[in-house]
C-alpha cells in the first residue's frame, strides 16, 4: 500500500513536468455540480498510467464529502492475483464552488503543503445527467472515461472517442478497461 501512495505522489511530479501533447489548450466544462458528482464512477477507458499497471479489472473511484467539507476519493481495482488494491486520497476545487478544475492527492496528509503531491484533475466533458465523464489534465498525459455503470453503450463510447479526437487526444493510446 505504501508503494501505491508513493506512485500517486510521483504522478503529481510527472504531470507538472510534462509538455502538452496537442497544440490547443485543454478546456474544461463550464461548471461542475459537485454534489451530483459524488458517488461511484467506473473506469471505462484510459490512457495507460504507470500507477495503475497492477490493475486488471473492476477499477472504480468513490467520491464523497466528509463532515469537514473536504472531498475524499477512494480508488479501487482488482489485481491479477484477485486481491483488491485501494488508495484513499483527497480532492479540492481550484476556483469557485462550481469549478471543474480539481487537485487530487494520494500522498499522506502531512505532505499536503508540498504542491507537487497534488495532481490536476480536470472535468473536460460530462453527460448532462452525470452518467459519464471524461477527466484529464492540461498536458493530456492522463485521461479517463468514467461511467456510473461498469459499461457504456457502444454508441456512447464511440461518441466520446470522437470527442476526444477533436480535443487533441491520441485515440491509439486509449485502452479499454475490463469491468
Amino acid at each position: 500500500m505504501r508503494g501505491l501512495v508513493l506512485k500517486f505522489c510521483w504522478l503529481a511530479l510527472l504531470t507538472l513536468g510534462s509538455g502538452a501533447q496537442a497544440s490547443a489548450p485543454l478546456n474544461t466544462i463550464a461548471s461542475l455540480d459537485v454534489p451530483r458528482y459524488m458517488g461511484t464512477w467506473y473506469e471505462i477507458a484510459k490512457y495507460p498510467a504507470w500507477f495503475q499497471r497492477k490493475c486488471v479489472s473492476s477499477t472504480s473511484a468513490q467520491y464523497s464529502v466528509l463532515e469537514t467539507g473536504r472531498l475524499q476519493v477512494v480508488n479501487r481495482c482488482k489485481m491479477a492475483n484477485g486481491e483488491w488494491n485501494e488508495a484513499v486520497g483527497m480532492a479540492r476545487q481550484i476556483g469557485g464552488a462550481t469549478s471543474p478544475q480539481l487537485k487530487v492527492r494520494f500522498a499522506p496528509e502531512w505532505l499536503s503543503f508540498v504542491p507537487m503531491v497534488w495532481g490536476d484533475y480536470w472535468v473536460i466533458a460530462i453527460d448532462p445527467q452525470y452518467q459519464w465523464v471524461i477527466v484529464s489534465e492540461p498536458s493530456r498525459q492522463y485521461m479517463w472515461i468514467l461511467s456510473r455503470t461498469p459499461t457504456l453503450p457502444r454508441a456512447t463510447y464511440e461518441q466520446l472517442l470522437q470527442q476526444l479526437g477533436t480535443l487533441g487526444f491520441d485515440l491509439n493510446k486509449i485502452e479499454t478497461s475490463a469491468p
